[in-house]
């Protein structure tokens, strides 16, 4: 029986992506041995068909934690915020669970192995959204002289989910931790403090990035134990873009060494002409390569 499960989210707009990421992960031979389970925030009854022919489990998303109706006002979706904290509830019979954003993709089977070993022991795997290139890690409005208002995005947040001023104050220039990969073991007492934290800023503040504020709060105020994993392991290209490596085919980072994209993550889109890549796979942009010419490339999935 498989005892690891890769697990994703989508509804219907984002299918498109969530099979490109399936792809990405079966056309490896070592992804046999894991399970891919997939929650359902609004798929069609015929995209759910296709895709019971390539995955292990589909689960219907629920509302974990009660949220206000108010808040929710018919965006059952936002779902995909609250049950991704629940995943042993979901998929019970796995030992280790590694999460991938369905606008995502694996390019490198070694992120995912990685991500596998970081969660031995009960810890949590996961990337800090720093690395070489970042040159604005948090944002502040200079008022005068020495003064300023801190502008960063965990701060932000917390601030607006009515986080106490201390809890906000230590997670204010903390690196941003993005949930969009990550890996838990399934007995990790990680999953009760993310929970807890969850429950707390789901009741304070909006639905959309409650989540993620809650893994931050875990990580820098609960001090769960933590895997720091390699910027690879979670590429964001909203954040710096990569470069691409012609002679191997591949992705890879911008600076040397130039070690290759493990997972790209399409977070915030990538935009042209105001359209956005993740919903249209025609969109291009200039990529740098590694001999210093450029090319014309999408940043998706291709077969």
């Amino acid at each position: 029986m498989k005892k690891k499960a890769i697990v994703s989210l989508a509804d219907s707009n984002y299918y498109p992506l969530l099979t490109e990421l399936i792809n990405s992960i079966k056309r490896f031979q070592e992804s046999n041995e894991i399970a891919i389970c997939i929650l359902d925030a609004g798929l069609s009854d015929e995209q759910k068909k296709e895709l019971s022919n390539k995955v292990d489990e589909i689960k219907s998303a629920e509302w974990d934690i009660e949220v206000a109706e108010s808040k929710i006002k018919g965006r059952e979706w936002l779902k995909s915020q609250v049950s991704r904290a629940f995943l042993p509830k979901y998929f019970p019979k796995y030992e280790k669970y590694m999460w991938i954003d369905c606008d995502a993709w694996v390019n490198d089977w070694k992120s995912v192995e990685l991500h596998f070993k970081a969660c031995d022991q009960g810890k949590l795997g996961i990337t800090q959204t720093i690395g070489p290139g970042y040159k604005i890690t948090s944002k502040v409005n200079w008022i005068f002289g020495k003064l300023a208002l801190i502008k960063s995005q965990n701060f932000k947040h917390a601030i607006k989910s009515n986080i106490s001023l201390d809890k906000a104050r230590k997670l204010a220039f903390a690196p941003h931790i993005n949930i969009g990969v990550f890996s838990l073991e399934k007995n990790s007492s990680s999953w009760n403090s993310w929970q807890q934290n969850l429950k707390q800023t789901l009741k304070g503040g909006e639905i959309f990035g409650s989540e993620q504020l809650a893994m931050n709060m875990s990580v820098y105020i609960d001090n769960v134990e933590t895997e720091f994993l390699p910027l690879n392991c979670n590429w964001i290209t909203s954040n710096l873009l990569p470069k691409f490596d012609e002679q191997n085919n591949t992705f890879v980072e911008p600076y040397l060494p130039n070690n290759k994209i493990g997972i790209m993550h399409l977070a915030a889109g990538i935009w042209k002409d105001n359209k956005d890549m993740r919903l249209n796979k025609e969109i291009k942009i200039d990529i740098k390569t590694l001999k210093g010419t450029v090319v014309n490339k999408s940043l998706r999935f291709s077969n």
